[in-house]
């Protein structure tokens, strides 16, 4: 026990830290308080718009975190079990190069997945109904990359996306009076997101086994065969090798799979707060130029065309045309008429200024919508060859490549909030996924050549799909690299394990399809009924 008098004058001292303490950052505190409050006026929003714009960034974050943690595993696998870096190295390591994937990402991706949505609820992402779709979505994500993490299975992030937006797709279209059911699902990207997402492991599996069946004919030296000895590290040439193929699929996957929370939190932020994020303002006087001179002179190709002369300048029959159109992906005699009106419309928004940030605030709003608009019917003719004869393919390809970068745009602070969600995600729970993957896929231990082959063709896939803006799995690219290296050395795989493997990536669409669509129809009953929010 401390004598009276010392334990006073310890409280004493304690007190007068505390006090210095709080003095110290009282005034950062305060600015940053402040600061939060002019941010949240200047955005003119009511609270509870603010609270679900809060909730719906925070679940966004959530799902890229839990993909860190869920498919960065696999980056970090080979280096740990190949004993290349200690664990604690390696999740550092692949967390910063997740990071930096993310920072210099395009953006692709992003919007390949946002394309996946129904036109209506992207179009009004701030209504009820599009708060209802982006929980839906993502809890529904969530849920089963949490359970299939729990379990050490290492299914895919992607499918778990992509199916959630199928299946709140399909309950929307079963909610809506004047939709067929299917209605409003985007079937051609769909169909070219599964094939990447099919085709991808497929390719992981063989070009791996090919890979190293190539290095054991070129290169001789028998170390780079050999599995470790116990905890003792790789010759420094072969530790180089694997650290680096480590670093190029963290990076891959920074690149590709982080995109998929940005597009969703552009998307948020587009639909709550569209004054400041409808368009790309940072772009130049002389692009703003350049696509108007581009918007007028697409008008004067439709005025030239009998089929696209608009009986009335109704915009909203325009824009409901247009709608239809990218639901159903049928076109009738309305929708050219209705895509000269909306082109015109921007036509005429765009021809008097020098940058987007001098229109009104309504104007913004309005502009975006028929560019949207425009952008994405030119694309679905292009892609379903219903693009009249009489226009130019590629001239018109080149236009709605232009219109989409004043819409196809990701703040730095996005990239960065995401960078950093997927870099702690990784460096928290790798290491289910890692067991999986480094002890149960195959009969024998890892081998050095084994490793780098895997993480070689699963950087060469993932970069190949960013710059398609396709998302693919890492999950599955490595993993079945890891079982088709097993195979082509001879080692064997574990029949359980991969068998489970497969059965939830089978049972990963179907389940996200009906997990999304109930989600989506309670979360319109909350938004709606509970919240208030129309």
């Amino acid at each position: 026990m401390f004598p009276t008098s010392d334990k006073k004058g310890a409280d004493v001292l304690l007190q007068g830290r505390l006090a210095d303490w709080f003095r110290q950052f009282q005034v950062p505190l305060r600015r940053t308080l402040q600061g939060a409050w002019s941010c949240y006026q200047a955005l003119g929003i009511d609270l509870p718009t603010a609270v679900l714009l809060c909730l719906a960034i925070l679940l966004a974050l959530s799902f890229e975190f839990v993909n860190g943690f869920h498919d960065t595993a696999n980056a970090v696998a080979t280096v740990i079990y190949t004993h290349a870096l200690r664990p604690t190295q390696a999740v550092v390591w692949s967390g910063m190069w997740n990071l930096i994937g993310v920072l210099t990402s395009t953006g692709a991706v992003a919007f390949g997945i946002v394309a996946l949505l129904p036109v209506e609820l992207v179009i009004n992402v701030g209504s009820g109904a599009g708060f209802a779709m982006v929980f839906a979505l993502l809890l529904s994500s969530i849920v089963w990359n949490l359970g299939t993490w729990y379990l050490g299975l290492p299914a895919s992030s992607s499918h778990t996306l992509i199916g959630s937006i199928v299946g709140v797709g399909l309950m929307n279209s079963l909610m809506s009076p004047d939709s067929a059911f299917g209605d409003g699902v985007n079937w051609a990207k769909v169909e070219d997101t599964v094939k990447a997402l099919i085709f991808s492991p497929l390719i992981g599996f063989i070009a791996a086994a090919l890979l190293l069946l190539a290095a054991k004919a070129l290169l001789r030296n028998p170390a780079l065969y050999r599995a470790p000895e116990g905890t003792k590290p790789p010759p420094i040439w072969i530790r180089v090798l694997l650290v680096l193929t480590c670093t190029g699929v963290s990076f891959a996957h920074g690149s590709n799979d982080g995109q998929k929370g940005m597009g969703l939190i552009v998307l948020i932020l587009v639909g709550i707060v569209p004054t400041v994020f409808a368009l790309n303002l940072a772009t130049t006087p002389d692009a703003v130029h350049q696509l108007a001179t581009a918007s007028a002179s697409f008008s004067r190709s439709l005025e030239q065309l009998p089929a696209a002369a608009p009986q009335s300048d109704d915009a909203e029959a325009a824009h409901k045309q247009l709608t239809l159109y990218l639901r159903s992906g049928h076109l009738t005699p309305a929708t050219l008429p209705a895509l000269a009106i909306a082109n015109s419309r921007a036509a005429t928004r765009l021809a008097h200024i020098d940058n987007l940030s001098s229109l009104s605030p309504s104007d913004r709003v309005a502009l975006r919508l028929d560019v949207y608009l425009v952008a994405e019917t030119l694309s679905r003719m292009q892609k379903a060859k219903q693009l009249p004869a009489a226009l130019d393919a590629k001239l018109a390809a080149s236009y709605q490549k232009s219109l989409k970068q004043l819409t196809n745009f990701i703040p730095l602070w996005v990239k960065v909030a995401v960078s950093l969600a997927l870099g702690l995600g990784t460096m928290i729970g790798w290491k289910r996924i890692v067991v999986t993957v480094g002890e149960k896929i195959g009969k024998a231990h890892l081998t050095y050549a084994q490793g780098a082959a895997a993480e070689l063709v699963a950087f060469g896939t993932i970069e190949a799909a960013d710059m398609l803006g396709l998302p693919v799995s890492t999950t599955h690219i490595l993993s079945s690299g890891i079982a088709g290296t097993m195979v082509a050395n001879g080692s064997g795989i574990q029949k359980d394990t991969v068998r489970n493997i497969i059965l939830a990536w089978v049972l990963t669409l179907p389940v996200c399809v009906l997990l999304g669509a109930a989600l989506f129809g309670a979360a319109l009953f909350f938004v709606l009924r509970v919240l208030g929010v129309h």
